[in-house]
């Protein structure tokens, strides 16, 4: 099999825990990461903001007891500000937590002591359920585009690559690869692109969309005569060819 036909590998659902236990931290960081999840795990909602700003999280595991914090507060600010996937952990006997929780927004709960097993199963169901309203979603609430193993974060406007690696875009080419993300297999012209690039907040200029797309694709491929991504068509314009997951 040759490089280019190489299976690209998934991009890896991210969950952060936020627990001030450092056992229970290690407990989950340890048990994700061996049923095949990227996780971080931190002490408090401060350190859950800073992961937040720099990183696209697909789910939260928030714990409602926090020694220095109300986790109910983080939990209420969290879903005033993102559609973020939550699972609050809460205490056996403390049903008032669980059903504050449910109403001001959390996906899920689940009682301390909890078996890893059944973290794991809710933590799989809630992603599960989350995916048709992310389909069904307002593109303005759009915190990243994913695809081919590759992640584009709108809020840092940063690429990574499959690897892991961030590969740096121009304001021009940024503009433009989200256009194409959040129109992927249409064919756009030049003048569309143009127009829907304005909307990002940067100056992509006729006379350079064709240079921009060229610095793009060297960007995507090892061989831009070949793009595997963005496509010609001729006469028309351009296409984005493969399926785009969207994280809001």
């Amino acid at each position: 099999m040759t490089a280019s036909a190489r299976p690209s590998p998934p991009v890896l659902s991210h969950v952060l825990a936020v627990d001030d236990d450092p056992a229970i931290r290690e407990a989950i960081g340890d048990y994700l990461a061996r049923n095949d999840f990227r996780v971080t795990v931190v002490p408090d909602g401060r350190s859950m903001q800073a992961v937040l700003k720099r990183e696209i999280v697909d789910l939260v595991i928030l714990d409602v007891r926090l020694e220095a914090e109300d986790g109910m507060a983080i939990a209420r600010r969290l879903r005033e500000n993102s559609a973020i996937s939550i699972i609050m952990l809460t205490g056996q006997t403390e049903e008032a937590d669980r059903v504050l929780g449910l109403e001001f927004g959390a996906d899920d709960y689940v009682t301390k002591p909890f078996s890893p097993r059944e973290l794991l199963a809710r933590i799989r169901a809630v992603l599960r359920r989350r995916q048709p309203e992310v389909r069904q979603g307002r593109p303005e609430g759009v915190r990243a585009y994913r695809f081919d193993g590759w992640e584009l974060n709108l809020n840092t406007r940063k690429l990574r690559t499959r690897e892991g690696e961030i590969v740096p875009l121009s304001n021009g080419e940024f503009s433009l690869l989200v256009v194409f993300l959040g129109a992927s297999n249409r064919v756009l012209s030049r003048d569309q692109l143009l127009d829907l690039s304005r909307l990002h907040g940067d100056d992509v200029y006729n006379r350079s969309v064709n240079t921009q797309i060229l610095r793009l694709r060297r960007k995507l491929t090892r061989d831009p005569r070949q793009p595997a991504y963005i496509r010609t068509e001729r006469g028309a314009g351009y296409v984005f060819s493969l399926p785009v997951e969207i994280v809001y």
